[in-house]
């Protein structure tokens, strides 16, 4: 069961106040500040204004999972990210075909059916169903003060690449989800996410696939070269504009598997580039520290084209009605849970770059989707 406490994770004096608790003390006594998501990016179709086309109950819905996923696995976690991720994308891109809305729909009510490759299908002995993992929890009073709690989970495992960035891509969607609707921030809630995120500590990178003889390895057992062309970042920018360069560079004849792919890569970086939004600044470095690892473990697998056949490729892109009209709408390679998430995550890494190629770098989406 989880544990429910009514009480804050942190006990601080003002001089110790982040970012969020102190933008909560300046509304309490009437001083108002700018919206730090209000900057559109002007390549894209987002209009922050308009309705979101799929209803709160979805995000709700996913943080409900989120909080559960700690009793299945670390990686259940990807039903309840699935969910905040595809309301996101609709508040994202809320001019869409409505057929695109449907496909994402029908996504999501296809993870909470147990469609998906994750949650109870990775651990068959649990006594939740998938769908279990979405239901309300017993009302409470929410308490936004406990948000800070995922943050500082998320501070235990931040300094290496965890299950391809799983432990930063499934924290910073709740706290982004979290933020945005305090309402929700309940001890059960809260309390539940935070255990997942702990889950990931000592998680190893994953693993990569290094041809036939050797077979999967843990990238905590890869040695890297010292240089291998990778480049430096240090920073948001550095780090989207070098992972749309290295989706620019996808070719269908390079077939490379393990740490996710781009699809992770992608995912990694969006989460990080939401944490500075909401108060947690100071987490960054480390993060694009542990992302860059994230990316040379990628760069450094082999071509396996050769043996495994080229990538797949789809004609068009999730955000196209002619993707969900073709009749080959994909759902292999764990797609079902991660289609979403990458459009979701690819908006947020194009708004951060300082690229002059964004839409021929979501062109190369069908590599992935």
């Amino acid at each position: 069961m989880v544990d429910v406490s009514q009480k804050s994770h942190f006990s601080r004096g003002v001089g110790g106040l982040r970012r969020r608790e102190f933008l909560q003390l300046l509304t309490t006594i009437g001083v108002s500040f700018p919206n730090p998501l209000s900057n559109a990016n002007q390549d894209t179709n987002e209009e922050p204004t308009a309705a979101n086309p799929l209803d709160l109950a979805y995000l709700q819905q996913g943080l409900n999972a989120l909080a559960r996923a700690h009793q299945l696995s670390s990686m259940a976690g990807h039903l309840g990210a699935a969910m905040i991720a595809g309301y996101f994308v609709a508040a994202q891109l809320p001019k869409l075909d409505q057929v695109v809305y449907q496909g994402i729909e029908d996504d999501l009510q296809r993870v909470v059916r147990g469609e998906s490759v994750f949650g109870k299908k990775m651990s068959k002995d649990s006594p939740f169903a998938d769908s279990d993992l979405f239901l309300p929890f017993p009302e409470q009073p929410a308490d936004a003060t406990l948000i800070d709690g995922i943050a500082d989970a998320l501070k235990q495992g931040i300094d290496q690449t965890r299950q391809s960035g799983h432990n930063v891509i499934f924290a910073s969607l709740a706290i982004r989800a979290l933020n945005e609707h305090p309402e929700f921030a309940t001890p059960n809630v809260v309390d539940g996410i935070i255990k997942l995120i702990k889950m990931f500590r000592n998680e190893t990178p994953g693993s990569g696939y290094y041809g036939k003889q050797q077979g999967r390895i843990h990238g905590n057992k890869i040695t890297l070269p010292a240089d291998d062309g990778t480049p430096e970042y240090r920073d948001i920018q550095g780090m989207t504009d070098a992972v749309l360069d290295e989706l620019l560079q996808l070719r269908s004849d390079r077939h490379r598997i393990g740490y996710g792919s781009l699809v992770h890569i992608i995912n990694h970086a969006a989460a990080i580039t939401n944490l500075p939004k909401f108060g947690y600044a100071d987490l960054v470095p480390r993060a694009i520290k542990s992302h860059r690892q994230h990316l040379r473990l990628w760069r450094n697998l082999p071509n396996v084209a050769d043996e495994k056949g080229p990538m797949l490729v789809s004609k068009f892109t999730p955000d196209n009605a002619s993707y969900w009209n073709s009749g080959d709408v994909p759902y292999d390679r764990a797609l079902l849970t991660h289609r979403v998430k990458t459009m979701f995550g690819f908006h947020e890494v194009s708004v951060a770059a300082n690229h002059g190629t964004k839409r021929q770098a979501h062109s190369q989406l069908r590599y992935l989707m």
